[in-house]
């Protein structure tokens, strides 16, 4: 960038993200760059732009007047972007993404796989993985994740819906244990009922319900007949009648659909995991991470709420 406008970015990001270590983690440099960027932007204007101590920063009277227009001009170049980049229509170039196995393979892949149809010069390196990788020191550009969103200024998030979870028996077992009318049944006939829970080799598990925080919203199963670390063979036990399952409705769905499954009890208030795209924040978005996000943003929602 030209020595004229050295500091511009810097400047916008560090009164909007609050102090010079916010704004060095949203554009990704260190502090100290911050810092004399700023600095030598000052001393250009031959200004202060902030009254600065050890433990705040608050704006001068010129560099609140300085903020408003630098921030009107970045504004400019992102439109002037968007404009360049909507007439480019091919975008191209690397985009990693990152998801969960599972839903990754089952929803999201196919819906990557038509992107690279539509897009032979977008190449799409795809992970699937349930560790949560770091987006920022791993290089992902695109995440899936499930459950709360982390507290982070570096990345930005786009709702995707929730994976709406349910309790499925096969037919036969619960024929032949019977079956509950609601939670409260459930809780009752407890001990008359075996359990396949998801976790590693020894563990307990723990159902919620409702809001999913309150004692009467959770059910906690201490010695379960079945335990996985994959929801697939969770599904899998079920269907062959070993016990009742908590999964996604989107992933039963087929073996609701061909009778194998059957929702025990209908929820009031259903109990979901949220869903969300995560990507590093920047101002200048490229076209090839957009194509995605917006095709993941578009059509998971539906995917993920069929049941």
């Amino acid at each position: 960038m030209s020595e004229q406008f050295r500091g511009v970015e810097e400047f916008v990001a560090a009164v909007e993200a609050g102090s010079f270590a916010q704004a060095a983690q949203r554009l990704h440099i260190t502090r100290s760059a911050v810092a004399k960027s700023i600095a030598v932007m000052e001393s250009r204007l031959g200004v202060r732009l902030f009254h600065r101590t050890t433990r705040s920063q608050s704006l001068t009277d010129e560099g609140a007047a300085c903020y408003e227009r630098c921030r009107r001009a970045l504004q400019e170049l992102e439109a002037a972007r968007q404009d360049i980049d909507a007439g480019r229509l091919v975008p191209t170039g690397r985009v990693r993404v990152s998801m969960p196995d599972v839903v990754g393979r089952l929803c999201v892949v196919p819906l990557l796989l038509e992107l690279a149809q539509q897009h032979p010069e977008l190449v799409l390196e795809v992970s699937l993985n349930d560790r949560r990788v770091d987006l920022v020191e791993d290089g992902v550009d695109v995440a899936l994740r499930s459950g709360a969103l982390p507290d982070s200024a570096v990345l930005s998030a786009r709702s995707v819906g929730h994976q709406w979870m349910g309790v499925y028996a096969a037919p036969a077992y619960l024929a032949a244990r019977g079956r509950p009318a609601d939670l409260a049944g459930l809780r009752a006939q407890f001990p008359a009922h075996r359990f396949i829970v998801y976790g590693r080799a020894g563990a307990s598990g723990l159902w919620r319900f409702g809001q999913g925080e309150r004692p009467e919203d959770t059910l906690p199963i201490p010695a379960p007949a079945l335990v996985f670390d994959s929801i697939e063979a969770m599904c899998a036990a079920a269907v062959a009648g070993l016990g009742l399952v908590r999964l996604p409705k989107w992933l039963v769905a087929p073996a609701v659909a061909s009778g194998q499954l059957l929702p025990v009890f209908d929820e009031p208030v259903p109990f979901g995991f949220p869903m969300h795209l995560l990507w590093p924040h920047s101002r200048r978005l490229p076209l090839k991470t957009r194509v995605v996000l917006d095709l993941l943003g578009q059509r998971l929602p539906g995917l993920l709420a069929a049941s």
